[in-house]
């Protein structure tokens, strides 16, 4: 069964950098991909970037096209967003999930079969 932690949430002023990190456990070579999703108060959960398992990244959100960076270090099962500019309207909870299913790699889907508990981020202005 596969687990996924997140960590790295934090209040960061605009402008700046910060790194989110999502730990995954029993991940197999039949899990087609993972990704990061954030949800602001009031608003609907947005697809971040998705990428496949251990290969290229398939989806990202034009709102953050050119600022996050989404990367996997295969030695630790771990997948960070790297976040840059980072712009008050970043503020949300962001959530790592993962899917088996490849029609879900490419953005447009939501109900991912595994999510995280979730981590904050504030950004000050």
């Amino acid at each position: 069964q596969v687990h996924l932690v997140e960590s790295g949430g934090g209040s960061v002023q605009a402008g700046g950098s910060h790194r989110l990190s999502c730990a995954a456990s029993g991940l197999t070579d039949t899990t087609p991909c993972i990704g990061w999703f954030r949800q602001a108060p009031g608003k609907e959960r947005e697809g971040v970037a998705i990428k496949w398992i251990r290969g290229g990244i398939t989806y990202v959100a034009g709102s953050v096209k050119g600022r996050f960076d989404l990367f996997e270090e295969n030695a630790k099962n771990t997948v960070y967003l790297q976040m840059n500019s980072l712009k008050p309207e970043d503020a949300a909870m962001y959530y790592c999930a993962l899917d088996y299913r490849p029609s879900h790699c490419f953005g447009g889907q939501h109900d991912f079969i595994t999510w995280g508990q979730g981590t904050q981020v504030t950004v000050s202005s």
